[in-house]
């Protein structure tokens, strides 16, 4: 038998205003952080994140707004732009690829500069696949390439889609600090309680940001309204 919205403990992930409060506020940087390195798997670590506003307008008064879900720069000043989509959306693809030209833009120094870029990570978590994609590759991590070597031609500027409906592990199969975020994203609204295998502290705090009964008044509204929508 399925937990009904009454009896939700925890808030869904997939909700504009969770995935904000969890990844997206300063109190919590820390949950973001660890899931940016549990995703870069020591390629790439992340010390320490800056958030930075979201809203950016184009060069023209008539340009339209744009507004990221979450946007920061680690301590080298590179560039995380993560966006969570709940719904599918036809040009997904290219609406990342377009917003990831602002912070490409806004590195430019007046002046003599020599384009030295830093570098700009856009990631996706989606709840839904892309059409036509394998069944069960999920991860997606896309860079500039040579189509004739297949070698990296470009590594400043990587796309990273996790097609969520397509992870499928049981508490028994987590084995990385990757597996455990993902599963926790993707069940974080039908549990009750934190799982004995989410044993880190991060995943304490995740538990305890997230559970709808600690939420100030106006937090609690807005979370039942997104389970009646």
């Amino acid at each position: 038998m399925g937990i009904s919205a009454s009896q939700e403990r925890f808030v869904n992930f997939y909700t504009d205003f969770a995935f904000k409060k969890l990844f997206g506020t300063e109190v919590n940087k820390e949950l973001l952080i660890s899931f940016l390195n549990s995703l870069f798997d020591g390629k790439e670590v992340v010390k320490d994140l800056k958030y930075l506003n979201g809203e950016h307008l184009g060069q023209a008064v008539s340009d339209r707004k744009t507004v990221f879900d979450v946007y920061c720069e680690n301590e080298k000043g590179e560039k995380f732009l993560i966006e969570m989509q709940k719904m599918d959306q036809e040009y997904f693809k290219d609406r990342s690829i377009f917003y990831s030209t602002f912070p490409i833009q806004e590195q430019a120094q007046q002046g003599k500069w020599n384009f030295e870029l830093k570098r700009i990570y856009t990631i996706g978590i989606l709840n839904f696949v892309f059409e036509g994609n394998d069944e069960d590759y999920m991860h997606h991590e896309v860079k500039l390439v040579d189509i004739a070597t297949q070698k990296v031609f470009f590594d400043k500027l990587t796309y990273i889609y996790l097609e969520m409906p397509k992870f499928r592990k049981t508490e028994q199969e987590l084995v990385t600090l990757l597996d455990k975020w993902l599963y926790a994203i993707k069940n974080l609204s039908t549990l009750m309680e934190r799982p004995v295998v989410l044993q880190e502290a991060v995943f304490k705090r995740l538990f305890e940001q997230a559970e709808i009964a600690a939420f100030n008044r106006e937090w609690a509204k807005r979370c039942f309204q997104s389970k009646q929508s």
